[in-house]
């Protein structure tokens, strides 16, 4: 029998079976510039496992330029597609314009390529949407933000949520990133959807790092390539490519061992832990030691009395001072950020830390709580308040029950706050306490490993708002009043992000 051309016309366009096992496998076929490295087969070897597990979430992170990106969002989904036509793709990436690129790189290699065996609808070829000839599959592309309101996805890629490193640190953007993940991108999942993220690592807090933190009870599996093996035993960590310590990824881009080094000595400790380690917040080298490092002491300070105040006896003499520092939180984020009160010592060249209270308040429960601190230790009278956020509001409020309440107004980064105290963190001229004392001192120690990629920094900003007036504003004039706007103008023009001890 015969067909006429309107009846071949007509009939649903069949791609032939599969020829790939492997996303690579088709890059290397279709894509000449293809340069296979174990990387990528590693990659390789997460998304089938990723595409064949139902409802699996899978976070990649690697160094940049290494193909990542390519393999991906742009391999992965035409794989995908010669395995499954009917496959509804949605990928995002942090702007509209890559989102586009990365359509466009799809359908034209689709278009570009028979082998494939997949052709584009003829009227649905846009470059941020299109569907397969005969078919439901596709792919839409959008920007981090965009709709996606009626749009259900079979499968979801995000590739690069967070363009640089402005906004990573940007909490705001964070925040968007993230109100765009729960609110609009995970709500148009259709049921068994794999979700892929590909991203390099910026800050501990950036998309990966609240999936892992906020969603464990989605399963999120985690491959971290770095680009320099280095086997961390004490964290159940081996090299994922099975790496010698210290050895150096084999590069998509022909880097050398010398380009290596080269790139990792000018990257500086914190980008190279971010960017290429895939650990946003390193073990050492940041702003403060490791917690090892810090001075302790064991036995109180002070005298514990029958209703729970507490004295510390030489409070009066000159090398003695007892004091406050207060962190409070925006009116509109008590919902993710933390109030802290903090008190510390002086005793001569030295601050200990006595107490500390770190909880998440409203308005009416921070004022309570300064009260408190103030009624537990009732010589601590000058108390520290950043003059940000609700601290004006606190002393306004307090101004007639409190007194020696000192407005602080922040002067530089909160990274050369933190990096003007830090050479007396390492001098070991701040002291803390031991857990004993002190059970949430780990608190502190945890945001000060992973400042300033840390989720918080709000212990930091206490000891820094305090160290600084007990400490190191005595030290840098011989006692006398310095202006605290010209040091940490210093600080931040001279790059001291990391204590030269």
């Amino acid at each position: 029998m015969t067909l006429s051309m309107w009846e071949i016309a007509a009939q649903k366009f069949e791609p032939p079976k599969p020829k790939w096992s492997t996303p690579g496998g088709l890059a290397q076929a279709t894509n000449p510039k293809t340069v296979q490295t174990p990387a990528l087969d590693l990659i390789d070897a997460a998304l089938i496992k990723a595409f064949n597990t139902p409802d699996s979430r899978l976070i990649i992170t690697m160094p940049p330029q290494e193909g990542k990106s390519v393999r991906v969002a742009n391999d992965f989904p035409i794989w995908a597609l010669t395995q499954n036509p009917d496959l509804r793709i949605v990928t995002a990436s942090y702007a509209q314009n890559l989102a586009n690129r990365n359509g466009r790189q799809i359908r034209n290699r689709i278009q570009s390529n028979t082998d494939i065996g997949l052709r584009i609808a003829p009227d649905n070829g846009s470059v941020h949407e299109w569907t397969l000839d005969g078919h439901d599959g596709g792919v839409l592309s959008v920007g981090i933000g965009a709709g996606v309101t009626g749009r259900p996805a079979d499968m979801m890629i995000i590739d690069d949520p967070i363009k640089d490193r402005k906004e990573a640190d940007s909490e705001v953007y964070r925040d968007n990133v993230w109100d765009w993940w729960t609110d609009a991108a995970s709500a148009r999942l259709a049921p068994g959807a794999p979700v892929i993220v590909i991203l390099t690592r910026w800050h501990q807090d950036d998309l990966a790092g609240r999936l892992i933190e906020q969603d464990k009870a989605a399963g999120w599996v985690v491959l971290n390539i770095p680009a320099q093996a280095d086997h961390r035993p004490e964290k159940d960590e081996t090299d994922p490519l099975g790496r010698a310590p210290g050895e150096f990824m084999e590069s998509a881009r022909k880097r050398t061992q010398r380009q290596w080094e080269n790139r990792k000595a000018t990257a500086g400790p914190r980008t190279w832990a971010s960017l290429y380690q895939g650990r946003p917040s390193p073990d050492e080298g940041g702003i403060f030691p490791p917690e090892e490092d810090w001075a302790r002491y064991d036995q109180p300070l002070w005298i514990e009395h029958p209703d729970g105040h507490r004295t510390v006896p030489g409070i009066g003499r000159d090398d003695h001072e007892l004091v406050q520092s207060w962190d409070f939180t925006f009116k509109d984020k008590q919902s993710s950020d933390y109030v802290v009160g903090q008190v510390w010592l002086r005793i001569g060249t030295k601050a200990y830390l006595l107490d500390q209270v770190r909880e998440r308040m409203n308005f009416n429960a921070s004022l309570s709580a300064m009260r408190a601190m103030s009624a537990k230790w009732p010589q601590a009278v000058a108390k520290f308040v950043e003059d940000k956020a609700n601290g004006p509001a606190v002393i306004n409020a307090l101004q007639g029950q409190l007194v020696g309440l000192i407005p602080i107004e922040p002067e530089g980064s909160k990274t050369a706050r933190a990096s003007a105290v830090s050479p007396l963190v390492y001098s070991q001229n701040v002291v803390l306490p031991t857990a004993d004392l002190l059970p949430n001192v780990g608190e502190l120690i945890e945001e000060a490993k992973n400042f300033p990629n840390g989720s918080h920094d709000d212990t930091i900003d206490g000891l820094s708002q305090a160290v600084n007036r007990l400490l190191l504003m005595p030290l840098l004039n011989g006692g006398d009043q310095v202006v605290e706007s010209d040091v940490y103008e210093e600080f931040d023009s001279r790059g001291w992000s990391i204590s030269p001890y």
